[in-house]
Formats: C-alpha cells, structure tokens, sequence
C-alpha cells in the first residue's frame, strides 16, 4: 500500500509560470544560480539559492541566506502572485524533452512509510546537506524542493492519466533548455481514483531527491518536539513516474591530476588492471567505460564481477571505483576526495573533453546509464549505490508546486 494524499499547494498564478519556474537548486552553483536569475525578480532561485542576493562571499549555510530566503519567499508571494488552491488536489506534470516524455502524479506521500521503508531509498545522503534543506523548510515552513519517485506502471493510474490530460492545463510552457512543463489540477472523482489505484502500488522508490525526503522527515521531528510535526508536516511533496517512463542518463567522473603520471605512464598503469583499447567517447555495452586522457578516448574492458556478488557491486561505477580509482589513483571515499568530480549525462562527451583540454581536470570518465532495472533491485535489496550513480533527465522545476507545513 502506498498512501497519497491531496494537498492544497501553494502556485504562481498562470500568467506568471514561467517566469517563477527554476532549475532544482542543487544542479547549479551559487554563480550558475546567480546568472540563471539575473534580471528576473520572480525566479524561484531567490528562494532556493537566496545567497544569490547577498555579496559574493556569503557563505550559503549563513543565518543571514534563511533570513534572506524568508523574505524573498514573502515577497514572491506577492509580486508573483503565488495563489494557493481553495481545496486540496493532486497534479500531473508532464516533461517533454524532443521525443521523450513522461507524466507523473503530483501530491504528497507518508513520511512513516519512508521511515518504514515502504518508500524505498537506494543513496546515502550527507549531514551538511540534509542541515540546509531541514533549515530551509523550518524558516520558510514549506517543502520548495520536490522528490522524484518511481512506481511499476498501474493501468489504474494511466486511466485517470489519459482523462485528466485530455482537458486544458494549468500550465504549458518551455523552459530555457527546451524542455515543455505541463501541468493540470486533478479534482473529484479522479482524486478518488488515483488515491486508490497508489494504494494497490507495492511500493514506491525515490529516484532523485534523498536529501529533500530527509529534510522533511528531520523537519517533521523537529516540529513534532515543538508540538506540530503532525498533518502536513508528516507528509512530503513528490512527482511519482512509471518506472517505464523515467529516463536515466549517465553519470560521468573527471579526475584532477593524475597521481603525479604523465598521462602514458598512466594509461600503462591502468592496462595492467584492465583491458585498455582505442575506443570512443561512449561505452558500447555494460561493462566498458570510456576514457579521455592526453587528448584520445579509451575503451576500458572492465572485469566481470564473480557469480553472487550483490547487485549494486556489479554497476559498472562501482567496478572502476575498485578497479582503476583505488589502486591507480589512490581515490578512497569518493564522498570526500576533493579530485574527484561529478559531471551529468546531459552534458556529453564534448563536456568532459573541454573539462581535460582545458586542464581543469586530467582524465574523464565516460559510463553507461544505470539503468530502472538495477534502481529497483537494488532498492528491494536495501542496497546503496555508489554516490552519483544516476542522473535523471529531463528534471522538475521548482517553484510550480509548493507543499506548506
């Protein structure tokens, strides 16, 4: 049983969705951020990133960004406007990227089933991290970021897809990448209808989006000391998808320096761990990674994992953490090692080769995709997969629905 739950969200009215709508406020860096809301006072990133309106050398996690995030959510408030529904309702957002598209349900799901583990996690998730988002919902008393889930595909669920998506939208606009937001409200008997098709789900799992589901339940106990933490504080917003629409794509690695090794010196050091080819800047199959390093790409033929080994041992970022990043490059936890770096799918190979021509990093990493499969059996499992495994494309905007607490 996967419980969901209506909520009366807090939205910009139509005219101004646009304008409002942002990038999720951990995909961008405090400049990123500060250029993406230049000489636009609605962007959604003033109450996100609100450091973006202070001097350059505020640290993000100071008392004065909650302090500033406050007032510019106040004030967003107002000028946008932000309109909150008359009766609790559920949504469906819809992304088209090019051909791509996916539509997921919109509303709020059990805190107690994600403590219970009925909504199932795959990633750990850091302290400092988790720090800022439960501060953030505390001072503003709202959830501004939003979970994505996925669920098995329910036809009950796609009955009441194809009603609620042949009527007009709340919403439809492109943002900035390209990508088409569409939103509709979903009322009465459709209400009813996907309340009990999730209910018959056998679980959820969170696809991205393990520290915002953290900070909402580390907010919830908080406010329960203080006497609160009950009704819409035991609830976090989400977007659940079927899990035969969620397009995942892959999650690359550049490395700064090379151990002090010239890069053939390396190369040779990493064919003695592994099968190393000319290659080009996507990996066939599973199981290759393709490298970039003195200015060529490799293929890397990494070894098979033995017969038994646990499901998240056998991703391919795993097998090169083991392979080539800890007895070549003397990288442990990738978690804290500042020479490693993260770089999303999105971003292609062309990415990656400007990053290592540029001398920003010494050597890139090419993998394929994890693909839903792995998330899901990983999760039944209870396993964790290696930090940044997965970057999901396209992703939701912040700003279009807000969950007050």
């Amino acid at each position: 049983m996967s419980q969901l739950f209506p909520f009366r969200a807090l939205r910009p009215a139509p005219e101004a969705a646009a304008a409002v709508a942002s990038v999720p406020y951990d995909v961008v860096s405090t400049a990123e951020a500060r250029a993406l809301a230049a000489g636009n006072p609605l962007s959604f990133l003033h109450v996100t990133r609100a450091e973006i309106d202070l001097p350059d050398t505020t640290n993000p996690y100071d008392e004065a960004v909650y302090a500033q995030a406050v007032r510019n959510f106040e004030e967003l408030k107002r000028a946008a406007p932000m309109v909150i529904d008359d009766e609790p309702s559920l949504y469906l957002y819809r992304l088209r990227m090019g051909a791509h598209v996916q539509i997921g349900v919109a509303g709020c799901f059990s805190l107690d089933e994600y403590d219970r583990n009925l909504i199932k996690k795959h990633e750990q998730t850091r302290k400092d991290k988790e720090d800022d988002r439960t501060k953030h919902m505390l001072e503003l008393r709202a959830q501004t970021g939003i979970v994505f889930l996925t669920y098995h595909a329910s036809t009950a669920v796609d009955a009441v897809t194809r009603r609620v998506t042949a009527a007009a939208p709340l919403y439809d606009s492109p943002a900035p990448d390209g990508v088409q937001h569409t939103v509709w409200q979903v009322r009465d008997d459709d209400v009813a209808a996907l309340v009990r098709a999730f209910g018959d789900l056998p679980a959820l799992y969170i696809a991205d989006g393990h520290h915002r589901a953290a900070s909402a339940a580390r907010a919830r106990d908080h406010l329960v000391v203080r006497g609160g933490g009950h009704g819409e504080a035991s609830r976090f917003i989400a977007v659940a998808f079927p899990d035969r629409e969620v397009q995942i794509l892959a999650y690359n690695r550049v490395i700064r320096d090379l151990g002090g090794r010239a890069p053939d010196v390396f190369l040779a050091a990493v064919g003695e761990r592994v099968r190393v080819a000319p290659g080009g800047p996507v990996p066939a199959r599973r199981g290759e990674v393709s490298m970039y390093v003195g200015g060529r790409w490799h293929t890397l033929t990494l070894p098979a994992p033995p017969a038994g080994t646990a499901r998240a041992e056998t991703l391919d970022v795993e097998v090169l953490h083991r392979t080539v990043f800890e007895p070549v490059l003397g990288i442990g936890d990738v978690r804290t090692d500042k020479r490693i770096d993260f770089v999303g799918g999105i971003r292609g190979a062309g990415g990656l080769e400007a990053l290592v021509d540029s001398g920003k990093a010494a050597v890139a990493f090419s993998m394929s995709p994890v693909s839903i499969a792995d998330l899901v059996a990983i999760s039944d499992e209870g396993g964790i997969m290696p930090p940044k495994s997965t970057w999901f494309e396209p992703k939701l905007r912040d700003g279009l629905l807000v969950h007050l607490i």
